[in-house]
């Protein structure tokens, strides 16, 4: 059925418990390649129970289930058929370290709906929160194809320039042909990333890795290039989806630092492309804030 972007955006929050554990963050960690070497210390810290700590992107996925990208299509007005949407964009916000057992409140409702012509953008914003207040508050952007053309605003259009000079560090990082897969058990079931039938109905030439993985994976380079390998100290992390990744492909993220004018606070931009086929990139206006 087509999109009524009135009803989704009319639709109350829905709330979810969720619920995690070391074994989660364990396997969310894998699904974004950490382990190797598998007794290198720093990558330890993300595989071994006694030394673990949290990337704050396992935020996307805790407590299992869907990603936002699906719970969209869920709300009144957003039941499009699923072959037709894409995640185009991905922004977190942590309000303290997020822990690696927890259980909180998740509350999610349409925030906004931009016709940008030939699609649709829609905007699920979640707030999670437990025992001892706010965790974090994440915002999906949910792309989809041949949904718009009803007249409303189009939306923000503005983008951030790109960041100035040589960058501060330069890694690169290799999808494992398995790691769709692999990263399928953090909740995200969608057959794009296992079917190659599904794939191709969709205009792939093969199963796609999921965007969110990519977005795990620039995050830890981030944090263990230029944050010492600490987790802890991300407070923010947005970025849009720009291209598609395949499994078996190389990933290069640039990183550049900026200090902000007041306090300790600071930035780093990335831009992440896909070393193998001409630096075509995959991630866009992606920043981490950090303290």
């Amino acid at each position: 059925m087509p999109l009524d972007a009135a009803t989704a955006l009319a639709a109350a929050p829905v709330s979810r418990e969720i619920a995690w554990g070391p074994d989660d963050v364990q396997l969310y960690h894998l699904g974004l390649g950490a382990g190797v070497p598998a007794t290198d210390p720093r990558e330890l810290r993300y595989t071994l129970e006694t030394r673990l700590h949290v990337l704050p992107s396992f935020a996307t996925v805790a407590g299992g289930g869907p990603p936002g990208v699906i719970r969209a299509l869920s709300v009144p007005g957003a039941g499009v058929d699923p072959a037709r949407v894409l995640h185009a964009g991905q922004s977190l916000t942590l309000h303290r370290p997020v822990p690696v057992r927890g259980a909180a409140t998740a509350v999610s409702r349409v925030t906004a709906a931009y016709d940008k012509g030939t699609a649709a953008l829609l905007v699920l914003r979640t707030e999670a929160a437990d025992a001892d207040g706010p965790l974090w508050t994440e915002e999906a952007l949910v792309h989809m194809r041949g949904e718009g053309g009803w007249g409303g605003d189009r939306g923000p259009s503005g983008r951030p320039a790109p960041p100035a000079g040589p960058p501060d560090a330069v890694v690169e990082r290799t999808v494992r042909e398995d790691q769709a897969l692999l990263y399928r058990l953090t909740g995200d079931r969608n057959p794009l990333h296992a079917d190659p039938g599904f794939a191709a109905r969709a205009g792939f030439g093969r199963p796609v890795l999921h965007g969110l993985c990519t977005y795990g994976m620039a995050l830890k380079a981030a944090v263990d290039t230029l944050l010492d390998g600490e987790a802890g100290r991300v407070r923010s992390y947005t970025a849009r989806f720009t291209g598609v990744v395949y499994p078996g492909e190389t990933l290069r993220v640039r990183m550049w630092r900026q200090q902000e004018q007041e306090g300790p606070q600071g930035r780093i931009r990335m831009t992440v492309t896909v070393a193998g086929r001409e630096d075509v990139p995959v991630l866009a206006g992606t920043t981490v804030g950090y303290r």
